[in-house]
């Protein structure tokens, strides 16, 4: 295939890519250090406030639950001692400041009419408490509440009188949990400390494996960066890892295609320079012969100049159909599609090529299966169909026939062009898309082709994403088909 644009392009581009990678590459190393720091504080710092939350609320229920003891013990010693009708008990005022002290707390007795009969602080005694715990608790509910903002836990307990069956009374604690609190921040100061030594560790293993994985990649940008100087026959072979190893392959297939892209190239330039140089060679061999001889016949004179145009025709045929090959290379934004109906197309090429057809007395016949209606670019794709039937009719035998046929499915126009031609021989069948490749060349310059023909009709079917097939037999004919989408989809 020719390299329009030179192969220098190709690998501008390809370096040009590879070299904003490897911008990547270099960023690459601190990004797998982040990722495995990241990946290891993460869990650490889940771990510990999971802990330190755990720690707190079992610590917390532990202590309530055993505030609730205490509560209850007092609560039936406050009944049996008729607390709530004289509160000059040394026993039970003892008792009371002994747990207040002990839990670094506060401890209120609350008679039936929510009055404040006992402060262990003084403060609201003979005061009214109407708040939810104690009212709640008044019902018979026992009750509790922590509040982590203030530090506290809160207990209410119901003060019964088993005698009279009902609920007297209501002791309610509040105690302080700052030793709680006080070892919950011990477990983030040391779980903390820990997790930075775990960091130092993590982050010297992140950099280690950072600079492997990275490694391999800066021996691949190596090698595409040493494309530019030259081709060479040594391979890729970067094993460390798979994606490595894929990296590789992929980079000596690259190398491969450019080295084919680069005898592509120079095949195509010689055989560029050969077919146009064959025709002025002619011309100027036609030219001197006219003005060596004096007096050359008008006879003579008219068959020679009717040669050089003939010349003059086939040169300007092999300059329009290198232009049209240079418009189907570059035709992406200027491809103009709209919905055709691909039976009245065909009739059109049949009927412009039905002229030449008749030079050879060759029957050219169309058969359409269904109504076809297909998104293309007019132009470009009658120039495929109408070189693949005017190579049916010119390599054909005289009295011989063209068929062309036209199907669809739900997602495909198919097109076939068949012939009673001199076939093409099976070692040729691989090459015929190449551009300016003859079967047979001396018969081929007689017809009067340029071996673009076929180059031209794939490169306009591949632009409308189809594909297009080839079957022949030696000496019985050829059969071409196209296959196109019948909704074109752009890249």
């Amino acid at each position: 295939m020719y390299i329009q644009s030179g192969e220098w392009v190709i690998i501008s581009r390809v370096k040009t890519q590879f070299k904003f990678k490897d911008k990547i590459f270099k960023n690459l190393r601190f990004r797998i250090i982040l990722f495995m720091m990241l990946a290891g504080l993460l869990p650490c710092a889940a771990v510990l406030f999971g802990v330190a939350k755990f720690y707190e609320s079992h610590a917390v229920d532990l202590q309530t639950a055993e505030i609730q003891n205490q509560c209850t013990i007092l609560c039936n010693q406050l009944n049996t001692y008729h607390y709530l009708e004289d509160t000059s008990s040394n026993v039970i005022n003892a008792n009371l400041t002994q747990m207040a002290t002990i839990y670094n707390g506060r401890v209120m007795v609350i008679d039936e009419n929510l009055r404040v009969v006992k402060d262990t602080y003084s403060l609201d005694e003979g005061k009214t408490d109407v708040s939810e715990n104690v009212v709640r608790c008044m019902k018979g509910e026992s009750s509790s509440y922590f509040d982590r903002g203030n530090r506290y836990i809160e207990v209410a307990s119901p003060i019964s009188d088993s005698a009279a069956g009902k609920i007297t009374g209501v002791m309610l604690a509040t105690v302080s949990t700052d030793s709680i609190e006080d070892t919950v921040n011990v477990v983030y100061t040391v779980g903390g400390s820990m997790i930075g030594i775990v960091m130092i560790l993590l982050a010297i293993l992140s950099i280690f494996l950072a600079d492997r994985v990275v490694h391999p990649l800066h021996r691949i940008t190596a090698a595409i960066e040493s494309v530019t100087e030259g081709y060479s026959d040594d391979v890729l072979h970067v094993d460390t890892f798979t994606e490595t190893k894929q990296m590789s392959e992929a980079f000596n297939k690259m190398l491969g295609r450019l080295k084919l892209l680069d005898e592509s190239r120079e095949e195509f330039v010689s055989n560029v320079s050969h077919e146009l140089k064959t025709p002025m060679t002619s011309m100027k061999v036609l030219a001197d012969s006219l003005l060596e001889q004096d007096n050359v016949p008008v006879e003579m004179y008219q068959e020679f100049m009717g040669d050089i145009a003939k010349e003059i025709d086939r040169e300007n045929q092999i300059i329009t159909d290198l232009l049209s090959l240079v418009k189907m290379d570059k035709t992406g934004p200027n491809i103009n599609i709209r919905s055709v109906n691909i039976n009245d197309l065909l009739e059109q090429i049949l009927k412009r090529l039905k002229p030449i057809a008749e030079k050879k007395n060759v029957e050219m016949v169309m058969e359409s299966f269904r109504p076809v209606t297909a998104e293309i670019d007019e132009t470009k794709f009658s120039l495929a169909i109408s070189n693949l039937v005017e190579n049916a009719i010119k390599y054909n035998h005289d009295n011989g026939w063209v068929h062309v046929s036209l199907n669809a499915d739900h997602k495909f126009c198919y097109i076939k062009v068949e012939d009673s031609g001199i076939g093409i021989p099976e070692e040729d069948q691989a090459h015929i898309f190449e551009r300016f490749y003859r079967v047979d060349k001396s018969h081929s310059r007689e017809i009067g082709g340029t071996g673009l023909g076929l180059a031209i009709a794939r490169n306009a079917v591949i632009v409308h994403r189809g594909s297009i097939k080839v079957h022949s037999t030696e000496g019985e004919g050829t059969t071409f088909t196209v296959r196109i989408p019948l909704i074109y989809a752009a890249s």
